[in-house]
């Protein structure tokens, strides 16, 4: 039994680690997995779901939006889901509500693969009414053969890899770490694909001006060694800058219309294609969960833990059914204060207690 090392927590939140100085609060029954962008479900109106264990990661990939890693600036505390068969109740239930057919895609801000208990989680996600696909993303540090195989067994049905480039000097810079090995990645890449039933989605992040030439060949390579068994071999994903992200040196973000211009060029040079409709991967509206609140909505919170980021708190509303960010630090975990929503985006809200 996990024993909270601050005991005025609310009951389902302890924190039982310290990495890199900043708290891991594990959250469980019987608090909600819904309400915020780092931790629990997503509900964006489609039919995948994103489900969110952990917000850990160990690499500082100096594009990444989240600024995840032990170096982050901005990180305040690191959360994960302490139960993953809670985890997966949550999902399967708003699976049903959506009239099954469901992907959960486990991603996050941080790496899936750091979280612990990640085989059991897709187990209960495929076990799960409604849910008929699972995926797992991730930069692919933390693959093994034997997980693979284990994440085989419970029923895995994609992993999206992140790949950014196949020079192992550039992959090192690019995750911001001397340890990744690129090579040791592709090896498991290519184990996934031949060895076992599960697909794979390879989806390098393009970096203008940094890897240009590396996202081509991760394309060509993808294809080469037979991604996309059932689902499209490979995308490419746009470098955004957000306020909270990290931004390299001489780096600018393209337009969304430069980059489809890109990719339409890209395509077109190797002969492969990198851009598909939601049709072609199984995609399709499907009807969301209604969110109990709207801008300007009065809502009254318990407060949860120190937020994911700093200047924020977590917080969770009186009646035990959503999770909300607050603005704000310096609240005592276990009180209770008065917000007033300042956001709702898909099943994101965000107030500012009052």
């Amino acid at each position: 039994m996990r024993v909270p090392l601050v005991s005025f927590l609310p009951p389902g939140a302890s924190i039982v680690a310290r990495p890199w100085g900043r708290p891991l609060v594990e959250i469980d029954e019987p608090l909600p997995l819904i309400g915020t962008v780092f931790i629990g479900v997503i509900d964006r109106g489609t039919n995948i779901l994103q489900v969110r264990p952990t917000t850990l990661c160990p690499l500082n990939c100096i594009f990444c939006s989240v600024d995840a890693g032990p170096r982050s600036r901005w990180r305040r505390s690191e959360y994960q889901v302490g139960d993953p068969a809670y985890l997966a109740s949550w999902a399967g239930e708003i699976a049903r509500y959506k009239g099954g057919g469901v992907e959960a895609l486990v991603d996050g801000v941080g790496d899936p693969f750091t979280y612990p208990r990640l085989v059991e989680l897709v187990a209960e996600l495929k076990r799960s009414d409604g849910i008929k696909w699972v995926a797992v993303e991730t930069h692919g540090w933390g693959l093994r053969k034997d997980l693979i195989d284990r994440l085989e067994e419970a029923g895995l049905d994609r992993v999206n890899l992140s790949i950014d480039t196949l020079n192992p000097g550039k992959a090192r810079y690019l995750a911001g770490t001397s340890w990744y090995d690129v090579e040791r990645v592709k090896r498991l890449a290519e184990y996934i694909v031949r060895e076992t039933s599960i697909d794979l989605h390879v989806t390098p992040v393009w970096v203008p001006g940094l890897n240009d030439e590396d996202v081509k060949n991760v394309v060509r390579w993808a294809y080469g060694i037979g991604a996309g068994k059932r689902w499209p071999p490979a995308t490419i994903q746009k470098y955004n800058i957000h306020r909270h992200g990290r931004r390299p040196r001489g780096v600018r973000e393209v337009s969304w219309r430069e980059f489809w211009a890109w990719i339409r060029s890209l395509e077109e040079e190797l002969g492969l294609r990198v851009s598909w409709s939601m049709e072609e991967w199984g995609f399709r509206k499907a009807p969301r969960v209604e969110v109990p609140y709207k801008k300007g909505s009065r809502v009254r919170a318990r407060v949860l833990a120190p937020g994911w980021l700093k200047g924020t708190t977590t917080g969770v509303t009186l009646d035990g059914r959503w999770l909300l960010t607050l603005r704000g630090e310096g609240y005592r975990p276990g009180s209770i204060v008065s917000t007033v929503v300042e956001s709702v985006k898909d099943t994101i809200v965000i107030a500012r207690p009052v």
